[in-house]
């Protein structure tokens, strides 16, 4: 049986307590915390969710240039990515 073992589900509703629940994710070995949690959130959230992600990680005071433990922020990474785009432009508006 080829394929994913779940289907994939895009119509998801991601309420204010779901998409915060991402700012309680614990690291893991050297990686600094506002880091990790910026990862996790942009590896599973769509960018519109993203980005009211943001709003909450910064009223935390967070760090939104965190960097890995190879020196690189998460928007350093992402700009090498397809669909990357929309999530920087998230970034932008938040910073504005």
């Amino acid at each position: 049986m080829a394929g994913p073992s779940q289907p994939s589900v895009t119509d998801e509703v991601w309420n204010n307590d779901r998409i915060k629940s991402f700012l309680a994710q614990k690291p893991y070995g050297d990686v600094p915390a506002d880091f990790h949690v910026l990862l996790i959130a942009y590896r599973g959230m769509r960018s519109e969710d993203f980005e009211r992600f943001l709003h909450f990680f910064l009223a935390e005071g967070r760090d939104l240039d965190a960097k890995d433990p190879d020196g690189q922020t998460l928007w350093q990474i992402i700009a090498e990515h397809r669909m990357g785009a929309k999530f920087l432009s998230a970034k932008q508006r938040v910073t504005e």
